[in-house]
C-alpha cells in the first residue's frame, strides 16, 4: 500500500509522492477504497506493508481509515507481519500506540544518518537526538523496529559513516537497511550533479563504507548488533528479516494499491500511474489508472528469478530453480555462471549459487551478465 504524502521531497528521492498537498488526502483515501473494492474476494495474506512517501504524515484518524479499508479485503494471518514506514520527526507516543492498536507490528524508520551535516545535505528534518529518541520509544511500543541508513552522501567521510553505525549499534533494533546514495534522473540531486554543484563520493570510498557496514552490523560481541546479512542491503536479527520484501526477492506474487504501486499477480506485472493527481482522479471515477502492464513469459520469469535471487546472501537454490522453471540455471546461462565464478564473483556451495563477498560489491554488473 503506497501512501504518497510527505512534508518535503528530499533532493535524492524519486519515489511517487507529493509534498505540501495534504488537501488531497481525503480524496486519496476514497480513491484507495475504490481501488480496494475491485478485489471481489477477501484474501488471507502473510504480510501487509504500508510504505511511501511518509505514511506517518497521515493523522491517526486517517491511518485508521486506511487500515480499516485494507482489512475489509485482506486478512492478515495470525503470525503475519504488518510493516509501516515512518519518519522520526513528529512520531509521537500517541501515534506509536495507535499504530500498535491498529495491528502494526513492524516499524521501518527513515533515519538515514545520525550526522547533523549529512542530515542537512539529505534535506532531512529530524536531528540525530530526535532519531535516537524515536527509535527507543518505538521499540518500547512496537518492538520490531528497523531503520534505513544511507552511505556515499556528498561530503560524508568514512569516520562519519562509522559514527552512524556506532550509534545504531546502541539502539534496540531488529533490522537495519543500508543503501548507497544514487543520483536518480529527475531528482534535484541529479540536476545538481549535472550542473557541477554536487559530487558523488569516490567509488573506492563508497566501497569502503559498504564493507564497513557488512563488518560492523554482523560482528558478534557485547557492543554489536550481531545481525545476519541476508540481502545485499539488509541486515537483521535472526527471525526478524523483512518477510514482505523476501516475497519480492523470491519472485513470488503480491498485491499493490496506491499511486506508483507495482503488483505481480498471475504472471502479470502492472504499475499504477505515478502521477498522484491522475491516479486519484481516475479512481474517484472508479477508473483504473495504470502506468504500464506486461505479462512475463517463461524467459522473463527466469531472468527475473536470477536477478532477484542473487540479491539474497544465501543465493539461489539450484534444484528448486529447476523445479520451478524447468531449466538448469547452469546450462541456461553457462557463460554468465562460469565467467563470474572464474572471476571470483559467484560461487556454488551446498547446491546454492550465490555472490561471493567480493561479488556483493559488484552485484549489479554480475546480474547484467544474465539479462
Amino acid at each position: 500500500m503506497h501512501v504518497p504524502f510527505c512534508l518535503h521531497r528530499c533532493g535524492y528521492c524519486d519515489f511517487t509522492l507529493v509534498a505540501q498537498k495534504d488537501d488531497l488526502i481525503p480524496s486519496y483515501l476514497q480513491a484507495i477504497r475504490n481501488e480496494l473494492a475491485m478485489q471481489t474476494d477477501v484474501t488471507e495474506v502473510d504480510t501487509i506493508f504500508i510504505g511511501g512517501g511518509t505514511p506517518t504524515h497521515l493523522s491517526i484518524d486517517q491511518l485508521q481509515q486506511l487500515i480499516a479499508a485494507i482489512r475489509e479485503k485482506f486478512v492478515l494471518v495470525e503470525d503475519g507481519e504488518f510493516s509501516l514506514e515512518g519518519n522520526p520527526d513528529g512520531l509521537t507516543d500517541q501515534m506509536l500506540h495507535a499504530l500498535a492498536e491498529l495491528g502494526v507490528n513492524r516499524l521501518s524508520l527513515g533515519v538515514q544518518s545520525f550526522d547533523p551535516d549529512i542530515l542537512k545535505t539529505l534535506e532531512r528534518h529530524h536531528s540525530p537526538d530526535e532519531a535516537v529518541d524515536v527509535v527507543q520509544r518505538a521499540a518500547a511500543i512496537v518492538d520490531n523496529v528497523s531503520l534505513d541508513l544511507i552511505f556515499g552522501v556528498p561530503g560524508q567521510t568514512l569516520d562519519a559513516w562509522s559514527e552512524s553505525l556506532s550509534i545504531a549499534e546502541t539502539l534496540p533494533l531488529r533490522h537495519v537497511s543500508t543503501y548507497g546514495l544514487t543520483f536518480e534522473k529527475g531528482t534535484d540531486f541529479f540536476r545538481r550533479q549535472n550542473s557541477g554543484h554536487l559530487s558523488a563520493v569516490p567509488d573506492e570510498l563508497e566501497r569502503e563504507m559498504y564493507a564497513l557496514a557488512m563488518q560492523r552490523l554482523t560482528e558478534k560481541n557485547s557492543s554489536a548488533l550481531g545481525f545476519q546479512h541476508y540481502e545485499i542491503s539488509n541486515f537483521a536479527e535472526p527471525g526478524f528479516e523483512c518477510r514482505h520484501n523476501m516475497v519480492y526477492w523470491a519472485a513470488q506474487e503480491y498485491f499493490a494499491f496506491g499511486p506508483g504501486a507495482a503488483r505481480y499477480i498471475n504472471g502479470q506485472r502492472s504499475t499504477n500511474a505515478r502521477s498522484v493527481t491522475r491516479w486519484v482522479k481516475s479512481w474517484l471515477q472508479n477508473q483504473p489508472a495504470l502506468q504500464d502492464s506486461e505479462t512475463l513469459d517463461a524467459a522473463a520469469k527466469i531472468k527475473e528469478a536470477v536477478f532477484l535471487g542473487l540479491r539474497r546472501i544465501g543465493g539461489i537454490d539450484l534444484d528448486l530453480f529447476e523445479t520451478v522453471h524447468g531449466v538448469d540455471l547452469r546450462t541456461e546461462f553457462p557463460e554468465a555462471v562460469d565467467s563470474n565464478i572464474g572471476n571470483g564473483l559467484l560461487e556454488i556451495s551446498g547446491g546454492m549459487l550465490r555472490l561471493t563477498s567480493e561479488g556483493r560489491f559488484l552485484a549489479d554488473s554480475v546480474v547484467v551478465d544474465f539479462l
